[in-house]
């Protein structure tokens, strides 16, 4: 209790320090736009040409002229095509390297990151079984050679320590587990950061944490990534302990459940900033209670993301669904890099474009 109390107050004066300068200069404007769908996961008997199920973060990258997008509902499928108004439908289905001998639940594709070498990097999210109809995810690391069509499993990469769990939880979901998450590169290519909602059992490492590996370490990633803990990257990947960037307010084991999770990060270059949005959980059931976006200039310092703000509420969403994200309009322009206009996208339905705007935009805007 005592080295919490230390963390907490600690913690608690970092944030007073930092977060506030790029929300004072960064702001978004958000306005309707024409309506677009991922191809998503088209169940079986209905139309192949519908708008599928779309069930966590959508990664997408180019490959020459062509955008290859992702999509997942227990099972990850691929589109292609021109740019994000024209991709393929239906998607095709891809295939891991260990599916006929693979036991441990259902996998999504979170994450995607093309290197110069055109090898593609995936980040998934899993769900093995724990007690009946809950799970507790975790996150694996996989490549590809054929732009995602086909991948090899690298493993496991980030999971919660083994104690963490509360086999008693109310949550409708989860039990515990690191899952929920995205990926990028900094600009450099030294690291890869890892933002990942966590769901142990104690409060104190409940919210939105971030670990972080070494670039050069994405061909043989076990045993390579560091969790940030206590303003260190010192904990290891699989085990290890977190300090969450934003905690979580309400006990996600709880009824009264209150915490952001399931961040998407992107890189603007209109801001020269990194830009998270997140869904906010209200109840035990994941009800959602919006959408909200923080910046940050350093994805070194976890500290300096900024207070999050809500930009939609869940009134303004359809069934009030999850997984909020950008797609950059630009050519090379995806979920990871986008400019001062794109798409914004909650559970792959788009009918907003957003602005991101610095320091006086908003002004002359609406002069």
């Amino acid at each position: 209790m005592k080295s919490y109390a230390v963390t907490a107050v600690w913690l608690a004066l970092m944030q007073s320090m930092f977060l506030g300068s790029a929300e004072e200069q960064c702001s978004v404007a958000i306005k309707d736009a024409e309506l677009i769908e991922f191809p998503g996961v088209v169940e079986t008997g209905r139309d192949p040409q519908s708008a599928g199920v779309v069930d966590c973060n959508s990664p997408a990258h180019w490959a020459g002229d062509t955008m290859y997008l992702f999509n997942s509902a227990a099972h990850p499928f691929r589109s292609s095509g021109p740019d994000v108004f024209h991709l393929s439908r239906p998607a095709t289905r891809v295939t891991f390297d260990n599916e006929a001998t693979w036991t441990m639940g259902a996998r999504w594709i979170e994450a995607t990151h093309q290197a110069d070498d055109e090898v593609l990097y995936m980040w998934y999210h899993n769900e093995p079984p724990v007690i009946p109809s809950k799970t507790a995810p975790r996150i694996g690391s996989m490549i590809s050679k054929d732009n995602g069509l086909t991948w090899r499993d690298l493993g496991i990469v980030l999971e919660a320590p083994v104690d963490s769990n509360n086999l008693e939880s109310v949550n409708f979901y989860f039990v515990g587990g690191n899952g929920d998450f995205c990926v990028v590169a900094d600009q450099t290519h030294e690291y890869f950061y890892f933002f990942i909602s966590t769901y142990n059992k104690v409060m104190r490492e409940q919210g939105v944490s971030v670990a972080r590996m070494a670039y050069n370490d994405r061909d043989n990633p076990s045993g390579k990534i560091l969790k940030w803990h206590e303003g260190e990257w010192k904990e290891p990947g699989v085990g290890g302990q977190v300090s969450p960037i934003f905690p979580a307010a309400g006990d996600w084991h709880s009824e009264g459940v209150d915490a952001f999770w399931g961040p998407s990060v992107h890189f603007n270059t209109h801001l020269n900033q990194w830009v998270m949005l997140l869904n906010r959980a209200k109840d035990k059931n994941w009800a959602q209670e919006g959408i909200y976006i923080s910046f940050n200039e350093d994805l070194s310092k976890p500290v300096e993301w900024t207070k999050p703000t809500k930009i939609l509420d869940a009134s303004q969403l359809k069934k009030s669904k999850w997984y909020p994200q950008v797609i950059g309009l630009g050519k090379q322009e995806t979920d990871k890099l986008a400019g001062k206009t794109a798409r914004l996208f909650v559970a792959g339905l788009s009918k907003w474009e957003i602005a991101f705007l610095r320091s006086g935009e908003e002004k002359r805007q609406g002069q």
